[in-house]
């Protein structure tokens, strides 16, 4: 899929906003599929034609209704219009399919990515979970398949079956599978925006990178900063990106107070007016501390998404009001 002519011509950032597929996920397609082959300035940008923009649409609008990317990716522009054709039936069916047995497929993916998490079988894995995603769309992955398969490899590996590197292949696998679980749909300019990141002392970081994901989906602008950040360096994040909301996984406790004080530093360095909100497998040990600064603790993914509604509709209220009273000055 080589574009080696002179129409070559656009950056990926106008690419992206043309076809509507995020940067990243365009990189992905390109290094993972081939989907498209851009060519490369003499500063060695890349650049793509016209036709790699109208192929990443017809290929996003494919994904859209199921289909793999792996099989699609090498089909020519009218192989790809042939196949959306009379695809709005069949989606609209298969959608409903999805949606009766989501929950029978989920388990059923479930054994098979443990046993390949048991066999040390990364590209298994990997296979099975780029499917699964297919199968269920991101955030029934999330919540059907991904979060209680981790729970049974920590539940395993206590119980001395799974070894440490088993959990570090299957975390590092979902960590290179983001960029298909997150939400490639655009978001508005006025979207809410939030930061997502670990406190000080927490190093693991896929609760925190699943929060990032969830909330894209609900379409906030996630500014996503890894793990283990001092409340200094998340505050300049909250002030850089103007954002209204930060949320914290905490996945371990422990004996020290770092965490709490952590806790309170942030609170106090980002004010009332950013939401703190906190989740993680550990986060219930630190109750007393989230009750008493004020914290938005996660009891579930449900309880996730109403927190993220509630807050978009307290910044879209404001946001009028301010606009308003703009007008009203002038």
């Amino acid at each position: 899929m080589a574009n080696n002519d002179d129409s070559a011509q656009y950056l990926i950032s106008t690419v992206a906003k043309r076809s509507g597929v995020k940067s990243d996920l365009v990189r992905a397609w390109e290094r993972r599929y081939q989907a498209v082959t851009p060519s490369r300035t003499a500063g060695g940008h890349r650049v793509y034609t016209d036709q790699d923009i109208a192929r990443l649409k017809l290929l996003n609008l494919a994904t859209s209704y199921g289909h793999s990317i792996s099989q699609i990716a090498q089909m020519s522009l009218e192989e790809l219009k042939s196949l959306l054709k009379n695809e709005t039936e069949t989606a609209a069916f298969a959608v409903t399919v999805k949606s009766q047995d989501k929950k029978y497929i989920a388990e059923a993916y479930m054994e098979k990515c443990y046993a390949a998490v048991l066999a040390f079988d990364a590209k298994l894995l990997e296979a099975h979970f780029e499917n699964a995603i297919v199968e269920l769309g991101s955030e029934s992955f999330i919540e059907g398949l991904l979060t209680p398969l981790l729970t049974l490899i920590g539940e395993r590996w206590r119980a001395g079956e799974l070894r440490p590197v088993h959990e570090h292949m299957a975390s590092s696998i979902i960590r290179s599978l983001t960029y298909i679980l997150r939400n490639n749909s655009p978001c508005p300019p006025n979207a809410p925006k939030m930061i997502v990141t670990t406190p000080l002392g927490q190093l693991h970081e896929l609760g925190a990178l699943l929060a990032a994901i969830m909330a894209e989906i609900k379409g906030w602008q996630v500014t996503y900063l890894g793990a283990n950040l001092p409340a200094e360096e998340i505050a300049a994040a909250v002030m850089f990106t103007e954002a209204s909301a930060v949320t914290l996984s905490i996945s371990f406790s422990t004996d020290d107070h770092v965490i709490a004080k952590e806790l309170r530093r942030i609170k106090k360095l980002i004010g009332f007016n950013v939401a703190l909100i906190v989740g993680g497998r550990a986060a219930y040990h630190y109750e007393a501390v989230l009750d008493e600064i004020g914290v938005l603790n996660i009891e579930s993914y449900d309880h996730f998404r109403h927190i993220l509604d509630d807050l978009a509709a307290v910044h879209k209220q404001t946001a009028n009001q301010l606009n308003n009273l703009a007008v009203e000055i002038a």
